[in-house]
């Protein structure tokens, strides 16, 4: 099933549950993945790669507005953030360990013989889309810079 199906589908148990905040943040990720889908350029659907994409911007965003509120002395508009982020996180796949990250990198530098960070485009190319929605670009990043150090 679809993630964008799965969420509509959800979005109807959350009806019934009464449960407010699961309903308010799953139509919120079907409006975004609405606007996705009929965006100038977009084919009128949103296959589950850019749902993915979608969430895990949404959960960011969702972070750092709890962060800001927190800094605001705002707890109780951040645990509302938090409990959306809670939801939305449900729908990614479990993130890999950094071990996993390190292992698959590492697989990735022999594949393509990097040998030095000027091969770091290429293998941070391969890596992303290997690890799309499983893992954060930044650990990837810091863990290819690492590898190719040595």
């Amino acid at each position: 099933m679809a993630l964008f199906e799965q969420i509509s589908g959800d979005i109807q148990k959350a009806m019934k549950a009464r449960d407010k905040v699961r309903l308010e943040t799953l139509r919120n990720i079907k409006k975004v993945f609405l606007e996705a889908a009929t965006a100038p350029g977009a084919n009128g659907t949103v296959d589950d790669a850019q749902a993915l994409k979608i969430i895990q911007k949404l959960v960011k965003q969702g972070e750092e507005s709890a962060e800001t509120y927190k800094q605001c002395n705002r707890p109780e508009l951040a645990q509302g953030e938090l409990d959306q982020v809670a939801v939305m996180k449900e729908y990614l796949p479990k993130p890999l360990s950094a071990e996993e990250i390190e292992k698959a990198v590492g697989d990735i530098i022999a594949q393509t013989g990097a040998s030095s960070m000027k091969d770091m485009g290429r293998v941070m190319g391969m890596a992303n889309k290997q690890m799309a929605g499983k893992a954060d670009g930044k650990q990837i990043a810091d863990i290819v810079r690492r590898l190719l150090a040595h």
